[in-house]
């Protein structure tokens, strides 16, 4: 089969139905909503107090994560992508941009944990991402959105006022978790447990139901696709740790602040898609991107964990820390 016949294939797949039903969209948003609800549950005052005594883990994270995730995404765009043609190269790279530019994901804190990782700096890192997403999500979205398009035909589609709106929403339920974690402890802890949960199930909805309704799609998406999609995370992960580790930060503290620069929060990318293409034809490749990056960074992640635990545990004693 020939590429161009792929590339018609791709297309009639996301135009014969809908890459994304309504119920899944309602679905989807809702999942969005209690996983950040579960973030804000998860942070007590004595989390910020701690990172506002070390902040150079906040500070390194915020370079890594607004920084080098949306450069490093636009460079694979450019890379990869662009050598296929613009009808298509240029709604699957807008839905690439979107999933550097996001902040860090709950399922970074989970992945922390099981790496023995700096957990109450990986809660925080999170938290301080999201917060600073109101602002640096658009800023850097639409400024790689106009060098893929110069005409502005990219940044057209998503103005930085619906990215503001859509963070500012769903920044609600972090701040509700936030209030009744400081009302009720176990209450909290239980709804961070939820959240938590919520942000594997997500992973497992996928799995279930989108990947094979979609199979069709996938199997005709260029093999460069699949190269963002995987290369955002794992490259992500390993640039901040090699970042972290030559300013001779505690292998702990370099573990979470990868962690938290690689995996991008997946659900709340698909959230934007949805929220801001809906009814749009193209909606299916703007999310070819977030939907394989959630599925794919789960198993890097995983990988990467097991290398954590095997080879730089013996190292913690041996490096002070210096965050």
């Amino acid at each position: 089969m020939t590429f161009t016949s792929l590339m018609v294939q791709a297309q009639a797949q996301v135009s014969e139905q809908d890459v994304v039903t309504p119920f899944e969209e309602v679905l989807l948003v809702v999942m969005v909503f209690v996983i950040m609800f579960g973030l804000g549950a998860g942070l007590t005052p004595r989390d910020f107090r701690l990172a506002l005594r070390r902040p150079w883990g906040l500070v390194i994270g915020w370079v890594t994560q607004f920084a080098i995730m949306p450069l490093l995404a636009y460079l694979l765009v450019v890379t990869f992508l662009f050598q296929l043609p613009r009808e298509y190269a240029l709604p699957v790279a807008i839905g690439a941009l979107i999933m550097g530019s996001v902040p860090a994901g709950t399922t970074s804190n989970i992945f922390t944990y099981f790496s023995k990782g700096n957990l109450a700096l990986s809660v925080i890192m999170t938290t301080n991402s999201t917060l600073w997403a109101i602002l640096m999500t658009p800023l850097v979205l639409y400024f790689y959105l106009g060098l893929i398009s110069p005409d502005g035909s990219a940044a057209s589609q998503i103005p930085p006022r619906n990215i503001i709106v859509t963070l500012v929403i769903l920044l609600i339920p972090v701040i509700l978790g936030m209030l009744l974690r400081r009302l009720s402890a176990n209450i909290g802890a239980v709804l961070e447990l939820l959240g938590g949960f919520f942000g594997l199930f997500f992973i497992v909805f996928l799995l279930s139901t989108w990947v094979p309704r979609n199979w069709n799609l996938l199997a005709s998406t260029p093999w460069q696709t699949y190269v963002v999609a995987i290369g955002l995370g794992f490259l992500g992960i390993t640039i901040a740790y090699l970042l972290t580790r030559g300013l001779r930060l505690h292998p702990m503290n370099a573990r979470t602040i990868s962690l938290e620069t690689g995996i991008q929060n997946g659900p709340l990318a698909i959230a934007i898609v949805l929220l801001n293409f809906s009814g749009d034809p193209t909606i299916g490749l703007v999310l070819i991107i977030p939907a394989l990056y959630s599925l794919f960074i789960v198993l890097v992640s995983t990988g990467v964990t097991f290398w954590f635990r095997r080879a730089n545990l013996a190292e913690e004693q041996k490096i002070p820390s210096l965050l």
